[in-house]
């Protein structure tokens, strides 16, 4: 019996990826890499306004942050393995930079009002949709789901 449940690895990793998406409102689950802002895995579908989303930097466009980018050879291996959405990498390679951006950004000011403290997790609600994100030393989790009416 305690072989029924899988406690770490892609096996894990699936499975939680899976009852994630099942959940009532979830559109899509991302995982990043936590040091480069890699996409390893994308559940569910996201839609983007073209406007909303410039192809262009961070930010500021300058700093450490706008300039470690996913690397490309780890793009196209996911594509290839069917891990993103044929249809919208570049929105969705944004998306995965400005959510990197802005989670390393908190935790910079997390450290700076306390250096004994540490960002556990982040909410950004709008009226259209929802992103919880959950840092983890190798990882970033992503949810993100529709508002429910207030």
């Amino acid at each position: 019996m305690a072989d029924s449940v899988p406690v770490n690895g892609p096996d894990a990793l699936d499975e939680t990826l899976n009852r994630l998406s099942k959940k009532p409102g979830v559109k899509a689950v991302v995982i990043l890499d936590r040091a480069t802002g890699a996409i390893l895995r994308t559940t569910g579908q996201l839609s983007f306004n073209a406007a909303a989303l410039p192809s262009s930097g961070s930010f500021s466009g300058e700093g450490a942050a706008a300039q470690q980018q996913p690397p490309q050879q780890q793009q196209l291996q996911q594509q290839s393995n069917g891990e993103i959405n044929d249809q919208q990498p570049q929105g969705l390679e944004d998306f995965a930079a400005k959510v990197w951006n802005w989670v390393n950004a908190s935790g910079t000011l997390v450290m700076d009002l306390d250096t004994e403290d540490e960002l556990k997790l982040l909410r950004l609600r709008t009226k259209k949709q929802e992103l919880v994100i959950v840092p983890d030393p190798k990882y970033l989790l992503i949810v993100v789901h529709d508002t429910p009416p207030a």
